[in-house]
């Protein structure tokens, strides 16, 4: 099977290299199903359902040059992703994304009439296949 787009295998770390803090998770909305009693998107490749993990980014970069510290990541797996219990009473959980892909693709929303100047720049978008406490390796044996 040919893939639709280009999906980069990453690891966690790489995108979060500082770590991220897990603000919630919902149901991706598929606005073509609106109306329908389940409305929740599927995957165009595997037709699992797309949930949103809504991810503070802890880089002290990530708030600079127009970049924000909120970012989501779409994984796709067939039951809701649960966000693990925090380490530090009060603070979101921290996470780390099983099956990280970034996409490249360019986001045009900034061209505006034909007597502004387009300011198109380069983005991406984060699917993953699962969501784990930060430093817990996938498929060790609690002790």
């Amino acid at each position: 099977m040919v893939p639709l787009t280009l999906k980069v295998p990453v690891p966690s770390e790489y995108v979060f290299p500082r770590g991220a803090l897990c603000l919630g998770v919902d149901a991706q909305v598929d606005f073509d199903r609106r109306g329908e009693a389940d409305n929740q998107a599927r995957d165009k490749e595997t037709g699992e359902r797309v949930w949103v993990v809504k991810v503070m980014d802890l880089d002290p970069e990530a708030g600079k040059f127009g970049r924000t510290t909120e970012v989501k990541v779409k994984v796709v797996a067939p039951h809701q992703p649960v966000p693990p219990a925090s380490s530090v009473p009060g603070y979101p959980p921290a996470v780390e994304f099983d099956g990280l892909t970034i996409t490249p693709y360019v986001d045009g929303n900034r061209c505006g009439g034909s007597s502004s100047k387009c300011r198109a720049r380069m983005a991406y978008s984060l699917r993953a296949t699962g969501m784990r406490a930060a430093g817990v390796v996938p498929g060790a044996a609690a002790t």
